[in-house]
């Protein structure tokens, strides 16, 4: 049975899309996963299946609709595309601080004039990395005011998103591999 790391877009924001994560592992468990495991509050799952990822993440939006009544996006990763999207690290120990070291993960690859645009938006010394369904965003003055950080936030993408900081990727790797 392969791990899957199952990434909800936009949940338990104040005041939107609340999830209680153990009530998501039951609801996951009952709609037919093994080892379901979360971690922190903002929508990371690991979990065994033996179906493949796009249907993975077809079967977490249908429980999460029918258990919760919301529409959530979910981007799903095999433990190996994760262990890869590690591996790929363009910024290896010049990203210092994992908080400031941000990875997008994408449904599927964005359009040439979307990543124009990115690439365009990055200032104060930000850098971003496109490589396969994973942007690689590094934002040595914090997230928060950054206005590339704000275009991987948002809906302009033209594919399904959900962004997670370093820390968290090597996280949820480490989590599968348990």
């Amino acid at each position: 049975m392969a791990r899957h790391i199952v990434l909800l877009r936009g949940i338990n924001l104040p005041r939107h899309k609340r999830i209680s994560m153990p009530e998501l592992r039951a609801a996951l468990e009952d709609a037919g996963f093994d080892e379901v495991r979360t971690y922190v509050q903002s929508g990371n799952v690991v979990l065994s299946s033996r179906a493949a990822p796009k249907t993975v993440a077809g079967k977490v939006e249908r429980a999460i609709e029918e258990e919760f009544g919301l529409d959530v996006d979910v981007v799903v990763r095999t433990r190996d595309e994760l262990a890869d999207v590690v591996a790929r690290d363009p910024f290896g120990k010049n990203a210092s601080d994992p908080k400031r070291f941000q990875v997008t993960f994408l449904a599927g690859k964005p359009a040439k004039d979307v990543l124009a645009k990115l690439e365009a938006a990055a200032a104060g010394g930000e850098k971003l990395v496109a490589s396969g369904r994973e942007l690689y965003s590094w934002h040595p003055n914090g997230v928060g005011r950054s206005k590339l950080a704000a275009l991987l936030a948002g809906p302009r993408l033209g594919v399904t998103a959900t962004a997670r900081n370093w820390t968290t990727v090597t996280t949820l790797l480490a989590l599968a591999d348990e």
